[in-house]
């Protein structure tokens, strides 16, 4: 079994899914936070890969270059911006390949997570997406079963909340709330916490 166009078409499809409800939910923590438009960056970036996904080619790379492409078309919260750069840095890597080997995939995520780092301006430690990603690079490695590394991944993006749970936000117009922050959780770790639960149960 390998990552393929196949495996990321369904993985849209699955989060796409249930993207009302969960950009409800985003919508509802940012604006606590920020500027309350994460949800409905969400909802608008998958229901864009939703409609690209049929034609996505074989091509994991260009699959996943189509796919930032997507997502830049969407306005809003900085979200978008994120996931665009993430899948563009995957898309560089993997050009050319119709199949992943799954043990390839932290490799990838830490890519993403180098380049977002980089784009972005956050740090590991800022209560940020970029802390569960980091949680779950370190949860997957090693690992070439999918179905393990979905339920490790699962565990360490619970695990990254509740660790940061309790601490500031430093990054983004949250950090203007400083310590006031504390006890909330971070939308886009909420984000992926979700995008994660799609993939388990989609």
């Amino acid at each position: 079994m390998t990552l393929t166009t196949e495996s990321l078409r369904h993985a849209i499809e699955s989060i796409a899914a249930q993207a009302d409800p969960i950009g409800t939910e985003l919508n509802e923590l940012d604006g606590r936070l920020g500027d309350g438009d994460l949800g409905v960056t969400f909802l608008n970036g998958f229901n864009n890969l939703s409609g690209l996904a049929p034609a996505l080619p074989q091509d994991f790379g260009m699959a996943c270059m189509d796919c930032a492409k997507g997502m830049t078309k969407v306005s809003g919260s900085s979200f978008g911006t994120l996931m665009a750069i993430s899948l563009m840095a995957a898309a560089r890597t993997t050009k050319g390949q119709d199949r992943i080997d799954w043990s390839q995939l932290p490799d990838l995520l830490q890519q993403a997570l180098d380049a977002m780092m980089a784009r972005g301006g956050a740090t590991l430690g800022d209560k940020t997406m970029l802390d569960s990603l980091a949680a779950i690079i370190a949860a997957i490695r090693g690992s070439d079963d999918p179905a393990a590394m979905l339920a490790a991944a699962g565990q360490a993006a619970d695990d990254a909340l509740t660790t940061y749970r309790d601490l500031p936000c430093k990054i983004g117009r949250a950090r203007i709330f400083g310590d006031r922050t504390v006890g909330m959780d971070d939308p886009g770790m909420v984000a992926v916490k979700r995008m994660i639960d799609c993939l388990a149960h989609g």
